[in-house]
């Protein structure tokens, strides 16, 4: 009787301290920033400081999401074809 409640003490406990550092990963500071809003900020004339403070994440996060140009903003430097 005593070693099975020992066992679930054991096993209860630690569920309750991995469930608190499990709650880390869900900090604010972790979460994704969503890059749709970073562009409509920008467009709209905010700072990537400006940004990322209206977001509560990091400078270097909302930066990310300017991200390589895309096809439509870069030439391939080729030749266009006669097609």
């Amino acid at each position: 009787m005593h070693k099975g409640l020992i066992v679930f003490a054991v096993a209860f406990g630690v569920l309750i301290v991995g469930g608190i550092a499990g709650c880390g990963m869900f900090s604010p500071s972790n979460v994704p920033v969503d890059c749709n809003v970073v562009k409509l900020q920008h467009e709209a004339g905010k700072t990537d400081q400006e940004i990322a403070a209206n977001l509560g994440s990091s400078v270097t996060q909302v930066a990310a999401c300017h991200g390589p140009l895309t096809s439509g903003e870069k030439t391939s430097g080729m030749m266009p074809s006669p097609y």
